[in-house]
């Protein structure tokens, strides 16, 4: 039996530098297997109740230096001296209690192995939580949100900051602090809205720069709403023709104004050329071009065309859904045809608004006059002076604001066929920006006056 346990003992404990098995009660004597271990450089075995002698091969390498062999005189009655006994009656307990040993030391290891990914996935989660945090709290688009949260979220609609053709827009927070906007559907607009849900859901991935994030939504019974980003400066709409407003006594210096531009054609080029399909926006005016907190533009209720789809029977939604008199397309009423140059001639419309500091719809002594019919006289007589907003004093580039004047009028032709794209318009803007900057004056590049019937007079 000696023999038939020391040969698997000598296998499994051949790596073994040091052997601890002190305190054991371990009886019988100590095997000379122990010897045959080559990396074996300490054995201690003191504190047990063992019988015959210490084998003369673990004898001779304790006295050589080569073995550190630690045993207790008191216990053991043989110490180094010959005598009777047997050795399995030790190399069993031995065995056991130095696989019970590495069963512990793999138990342990696999332990330390599942504490360390179970730490690192604790950490992808958290890490993941402030990605998602950090770029806006976005909810997926399957989880949507209940009335009750909407609730919540606006204090009980306790803060209105807008009304539109849709309802009211209330100031709200998320759990986390973050500040939105809720546009509540009114009473009068819940019918006909058979595709809300599916085109709310496909806005909630639609990210740009020049864009209002939509955040969620809520579709529960009655019940409709939307979930934007919060912009903190308003709407241009404030900032052009309620100077009255104790919030907007700052004038928009004419850099701003064409920065503002710029963003928002970059906005409607989005939707017009990186949405697959195009977006159509319908209702492009100032109320809807928001301002962030450093003055960045972005285009809002984009797209509610397609989400809010309507039954022909209700008439009053579908004059709003159709945009705003004023900007509206005037090829749109003749043909009822709706495409992009829609929204190019309403951006057109705004942008004289920027340049000029006039509403849409100039009232006077006589009559109300659309923008283009006052500007146009205003354009041939030649004096820029005349047409600039007169709050800005002289502090603009003449050149710049021709191109401007030029790009503005391009944009409100009546047929869409005369009108250039908006990735044109991009182009112009920003070089009316970079003679504005550089008080240079340069050539147009992508808007030439000659391939266009409208006679508009030189840069001066």
């Amino acid at each position: 039996m000696i023999s038939g346990l020391a040969t698997p003992f000598k296998s499994f404990t051949q790596h073994f530098s040091s052997i601890d098995l002190s305190y054991n009660d371990l009886t019988g004597s100590v095997p000379d297997v122990l010897a045959t271990l080559p990396k074996l450089k300490s054995l201690n075995i003191s504190g047990n109740k063992l019988k015959g002698p210490i084998p003369q091969s673990l004898k001779d390498k304790s006295d050589h230096g080569s073995l550190l062999l630690s045993f207790d005189e008191n216990q053991t009655s043989c110490q180094r001296d010959p005598c009777e006994g047997n050795s399995k009656k030790f190399i069993v307990p031995v065995v056991v209690s130095i696989i019970a040993a590495v069963a512990l030391v793999i138990l342990l290891s696999v332990l330390f192995i599942f504490h360390r990914k179970r730490k690192r996935k604790q950490t992808e989660v958290v890490n993941n939580t402030t990605a998602s945090n950090k770029e806006g709290f976005l909810k997926s688009k399957n989880q949507p949100f209940t009335y009750s949260e909407i609730v919540t979220i606006t204090a009980n609609f306790k803060t209105g900051i807008g009304e539109g053709g849709f309802g009211k827009v209330f100031h709200g927070h998320l759990n986390d602090g973050t500040p939105v906007a809720v546009k509540l559907l009114s009473s009068s607009s819940k019918q006909g809205y058979k595709e809300f849900q599916a085109e709310a859901q496909s806005l909630m991935i639609v990210h740009h720069k020049n864009l209002v994030s939509l955040i969620g939504y809520c579709k529960e019974d009655d019940h409709m709403a939307l979930v934007y980003e919060f912009m903190s400066n308003g709407n241009l709409r404030q900032h052009l023709f309620c100077m009255d407003d104790a919030t907007n006594t700052t004038v928009l210096n004419w850099n701003q104004r064409l920065q503002i531009a710029v963003d928002a054609a970059q906005g409607l080029d989005y939707l017009h050329n990186g949405c697959k399909p195009p977006i159509v926006h319908r209702d492009l005016k100032p109320s809807n071009i928001l301002l962030s907190e450093n003055m960045q533009a972005k285009i809002a209720d984009f797209g509610l065309s397609r989400a809010f789809s309507t039954d022909t029977s209700t008439s009053s939604i579908s004059t709003a859904l159709a945009g705003t008199p004023g900007y509206i397309d005037p090829e749109l009423h003749a043909s009822g045809t709706l495409n992009k140059k829609s929204d190019v001639y309403s951006f057109g419309i705004i942008l004289f608004e920027l340049i000029t500091g006039l509403p849409v719809q100039i009232k006077n002594t006589e009559h109300i006059m659309h923008i283009v019919d006052w500007v146009t006289p205003m354009i041939e007589e030649g004096d820029i002076g005349k047409i600039i907003d007169p709050r800005l004093g002289n502090d603009f580039d003449v050149n710049a604001a021709w191109k401007a004047v030029e790009i503005a009028m391009l944009c409100a032709q009546r047929t869409s066929k005369q009108r250039p794209d908006i990735s044109q318009v991009i182009a112009g803007l920003k070089e009316c920006i970079g003679r504005n900057d550089q008080n240079v004056q340069s050539e147009m590049t992508s808007l030439e006056m000659a391939s266009y019937s409208f006679t508009l007079p030189k840069a001066r």
